[in-house]
């Protein structure tokens, strides 16, 4: 007899009760569990008592701005993160890749859509941020650069600290995972399709070569393939 699969926890972040009714419905049918919050404090606490597997948030929460609720729980939680924007908020769609949210769905949108892109987003956690299973392998060291993923802090050969976004070190990781391998847009976006998001990719590329490079122009250590995608050009080892 094979193992019965425990459903995914889906946190639903939504303050207009027939939309977060509507959401978790369309979840529950396609077999998830839900749970749903109507403010970012009732979320928080939801926290401390569970991480699920996929947060779904509305970035118009009553009592915190919804860019705020993102950080913080990026900033302690790698969990998959849907985000949930009107038509017309372009900035915050943006924004919210930026800092670090998975993908974004678009009121008003299809169940299906919805359940697309939760699927989407689930199949790829726990996430990629971790290189190595072993707890233990904390320090990446490349090119006389070193990154420790758990504080997001990236050492210079010359022994400068800086601390980076959490999409830089998203992208960071996802490449010190696979060196000197060429990776496509999709896969450095962890899977999603990129036809409207081609600029967002190219934009966290040339944010994090500045970093290592002196000519960003000339790139030495994480390379443009034209027509293929990026590549880490370096040996990493994990310590």
């Amino acid at each position: 007899m094979q193992p019965t699969r425990t459903p995914e926890l889906i946190y639903v972040v939504e303050d207009e009760p027939a939309i977060a009714r509507l959401i978790a419905d369309t979840l529950e049918k396609f077999g998830y569990r839900t749970e749903l919050f109507r403010t970012a404090e009732a979320f928080f606490n939801g926290l401390r008592q569970q991480v699920p597997e996929l947060v779904i948030l509305d970035l118009g929460l009553p009592d915190m701005d919804g860019m705020a609720v993102l950080q913080q729980l990026r900033g302690k939680h790698s969990c998959g993160l849907l985000i949930v924007t009107g038509r017309s908020d372009v900035y915050d769609r943006v924004m919210g890749l930026e800092l670090g949210a998975d993908d974004y769905v678009v009121k008003p949108f299809e169940p299906r859509e919805l359940i697309a892109r939760a699927r989407s987003i689930l199949r790829r956690y726990p996430g990629v941020v971790a290189p190595a299973a072993d707890p233990t392998l904390r320090v990446a060291e490349f090119a006389g650069w070193r990154f420790e993923p758990g504080s997001n802090t990236l050492t210079s050969p010359g022994g400068q600290q800086d601390t980076l976004s959490t999409a830089e070190a998203q992208l960071l990781s996802v490449l010190l995972a696979h060196p000197n391998h060429i990776l496509t847009r999709e896969q450095l976006l962890g899977g999603r399709d990129v036809s409207a998001l081609d600029r967002s990719i190219d934009l966290r590329i040339s944010r994090l070569r500045r970093r290592f490079e002196e000519n960003p122009q000339h790139a030495r250590l994480i390379k443009t393939v034209y027509g293929a995608g990026y590549l880490l050009a370096a040996t990493v080892t994990w310590s």
